[in-house]
Parts: C-alpha cells; structure tokens; sequence
C-alpha cells in the first residue's frame, strides 16, 4: 500500500481535503482513488503521516503535503476538487471521534489561535460532528 493515502486523510484535519500543491489553481486529483478506509485502519501509516505534519521525516509526498497544507487551512480549500472535499468530511470525523489526541496535537500545531476552528465550526455542525 503506498504510504501516500494518509495524506489525504491528514489534511481533513481541518475541514481541508488532502492534495498535493501544483502551480495550477487546483491541487493534483492524482491521489483522489486512494481507499481512505484502508488508511484510516492502518496504524503505521497513520504514524508516519502525523509524525511527518508534526515536524519529523517525511516522505517526499508527505513533504508535498506538509507544504501545502498552510495553503489549503487558509483558503478552505478552493483548489479542492469534489472527491477530496468528501474525503476530507470522512477523515475529519474519524480524527475527532477516534483519534482526539491526535487531533488535537495537529491542531496546536497548525492552529494556534483557533482561528481555523472557529472558521471551520459552523460547516462541521451541519455535517455532523463538533469540532
């Protein structure tokens, strides 16, 4: 399994779908097949993703990832495509429902001052699930 799947399951953390930067105005759909449920149920994988977006080794995808994620927070998304918006509503859910630690580390990291939360929060009580 390629270790790129986290990837996108990562990325949703904050109602963002997980793609890779190009200088286009869309992300690379390159990655939209993946099975997130294989890399949400796969634990290493999991790992190596979130210890990537915490500062440590990457793979060169997940350095990719680790790039463009400031991006995708700030402008919620825009060069998403459809597929990576639905994944990212299904990995967020996992990530707050059963990885809350987790969660809640990448969200220091990559939101300090909860200005992403707060932006993110109304979306995320109409799908569903409390951010």
């Amino acid at each position: 399994m390629s270790s790129v799947k986290l990837v996108v399951a990562v990325v949703a953390l904050f109602c963002v779908s997980a793609v890779l930067a190009k200088p286009a105005d869309k992300y690379t759909t390159k990655y939209d097949n993946i099975d997130l449920d294989e890399v949400l149920s796969n634990q290493r994988l999991f790992d190596s993703y979130f210890k990537c977006l915490m500062g440590g080794k990457c793979t060169p995808d997940g350095q990719e990832l680790r790039d463009a994620l400031p991006d995708a927070l700030a402008t919620a998304c825009q060069k998403c495509s459809e597929k990576q918006r639905e994944g990212t509503e299904k990995v967020m859910k996992f990530l707050i429902e059963k990885k809350p630690t987790e969660f809640a580390e990448l969200e220091k990291k990559y939101d300090p001052q909860g200005s992403y939360r707060q932006k993110y929060k109304a979306e995320a009580e109409k799908r569903g699930y409390s951010i």
